[in-house]
């Protein structure tokens, strides 16, 4: 489809621009396997992850006051952060004295963003610290493939802050790649498989139950259940977790059809898997497919008219996304930010005991949600009601 494509300009940053801390952070390279040059459409040169750390002369003086006044005086001065994120994709901070899930929270909360609310959450996240959960609680054999955050609903962030407490000695690289170049990719291997997407959007269809569906899962009343009480009747539970699915303010294209004894709900949304990016207007594969086709959970795809995705199309877009993806390797102490728009993550397995890998999430909301790449009302996604 013909779409108006404004390229990705190169905003000049002065990492060291002086906020009133002594705080200065410089630019430094990371090994091979954990940073690239991204591809089409991304200017030459441009790396993922943009990699951050404070002077080397600083590092054993600084505190993280000093940091969340560095990032401040940044954000304040025309978000240079938040435009650094929608060039890169994904920035990492390394050398920072955060040590806990509540230092965590104060350097995430210095971005200005707005905390996330996730509606329809298929995963357990309890609360750590203010607007801080735990990243997945899945086992560590289990490999989660790279998506962006949320896909299979309509109300996803717009930024994934990840915070690495303690590192594996071996395994639990987190992905990263462009959902950008991705879209690309795909365009120029597959167009079929663009043209149907573009044309049909997906149905996403998830069954949520009374109890957790896979370890680490969520329930029915963690989903959707905030205002249910003790003593609800059936209606009267049934009633409130309609108001919450209605909270997506997506009309006809989110339907939902109630399980035989109180046992759940299946909800399904049509969306659609390519949107653009805010302020350039470039397409991105908004996705889960490699998540979903790779590890089979609650969560199924189909085209927006109910007809299968052809195996075919999701086994090279598997292959595509490892092509063009890095591992990043842990250290303690390291904040990957991802906007979601443009970048995905995901997780490999580790070796040795479950609590050697420690990584802490926090989603947020941006200005902007992505725009529709067509003219489709199902192709449009808003950010849901307060509620």
């Amino acid at each position: 489809m013909a779409t108006s494509v404004q390229s990705i300009g190169i905003d000049a940053m002065a990492v060291g621009y002086q906020t009133g801390s002594d705080v200065i952070f410089e630019q430094f390279d990371l090994p091979p396997s954990n940073q690239r040059q991204l591809g089409v459409p991304h200017p030459t040169g441009t790396t993922i992850p943009l990699a951050l750390r404070p002077c080397q002369s600083q590092t054993e003086d600084i505190n993280l006051d000093d940091v969340i006044t560095t990032i401040k005086g940044l954000q304040s001065h025309n978000k240079l952060l938040t435009k650094k994120l929608a060039l890169h994709g994904t920035l990492l901070f390394r050398g920072l004295p955060i040590r806990n899930a509540d230092d965590f929270s104060r350097f995430a909360h210095a971005f200005g963003f707005k905390p996330h609310e996730i509606i329809g959450i298929v995963v357990d996240r309890p609360v750590l610290a203010p607007n801080i959960a735990p990243a997945n609680k899945a086992p560590k054999e289990v490999l989660i493939h790279s998506h962006n955050e949320s896909p299979q609903v309509p109300h996803a962030p717009e930024y994934i802050f990840l915070y690495g407490h303690k590192a594996p000695l071996k395994g639990g690289e987190t992905p990263m790649s462009s959902s950008l170049e991705l879209f690309q990719r795909v365009q120029d291997e597959i167009p079929e498989f663009i043209a149907e997407l573009t044309e049909k959007g997906i149905l996403s269809r998830i069954t949520y139950k009374k109890e957790p569906q896979f370890s680490g899962g969520s329930t029915l009343k963690e989903a959707f259940g905030k205002t249910i009480v003790d003593g609800d009747d059936l209606a009267s539970r049934r009633s409130k977790i309609e108001a919450q699915i209605a909270r997506y303010g997506r009309g006809i294209h989110t339907t939902w059809e109630w399980l035989d004894n109180d046992e759940g709900i299946i909800v399904t949304h049509r969306l659609p898997v390519i949107r653009t990016q805010p302020g350039t207007n470039l397409p991105t594969m908004f996705t889960g497919f490699a998540s979903l086709y790779t590890r089979k959970n609650v969560t199924e795809q189909l085209y927006g008219d109910g007809t299968p995705i052809p195996e075919k199309y999701l086994k090279r877009l598997v292959a595509i996304t490892e092509e063009i993806r890095v591992l990043h390797r842990w250290e303690q102490g390291d904040v990957l930010i991802y906007d979601n728009i443009i970048a995905q993550h995901g997780r490999q397995p580790w070796e040795g005991e479950e609590n050697d890998r420690v990584v802490m999430a926090s989603l947020f909301d941006g200005d902007e949600v992505p725009g529709a790449y067509g003219d489709a009302d199902w192709a449009t996604v808003v950010q849901a009601l307060e509620g």
